[in-house]
């Protein structure tokens, strides 16, 4: 599986950017979205089951972050409202062919892209 992410950039303390995540090769079933910021482990963000579409979330972005799909695409979607300065990281999506959310059972990685919030 090849991952592809883009959408990161510079917006300001309550504004939004949408992330993407293409993906190729080998099928699997769950897309996640991690984060890492200075100085910090990277983080789990949220998830999404390919087939069934359930969704999964931390704690601090429930609210403000929505995760999507669209197979015909094979890309999953990262609506990221209401940013703080808190949400300044690198994120990356990662694949993986069982249901779970913990970053070291994912297989697959993306590059990461830099998601900077300033306040």
């Amino acid at each position: 599986v090849q991952l592809q992410a883009s959408g990161g950039g510079l917006v300001q303390a309550g504004g939004s950017l949408r992330l993407s995540c293409t993906a190729s090769g080998r099928t699997f079933s769950m897309v996640g979205w991690f984060r890492q910021a200075p100085g910090k482990e990277r983080e789990f963000v949220a998830a999404i089951g390919r087939i069934d579409g359930v969704t999964y979330y931390t704690d601090s972005v429930k609210g403000r972050f929505t995760i999507s799909r669209d197979n015909a695409k094979n890309t999953v979607y990262l609506q990221m409202n209401s940013l703080k300065p808190e949400d300044t990281a690198v994120y990356s999506c990662a694949a993986v062919r069982r249901i779970t959310t913990r970053e070291r059972d994912y297989d697959y990685w993306g590059q990461g892209t830099q998601v900077t919030v300033s306040s």
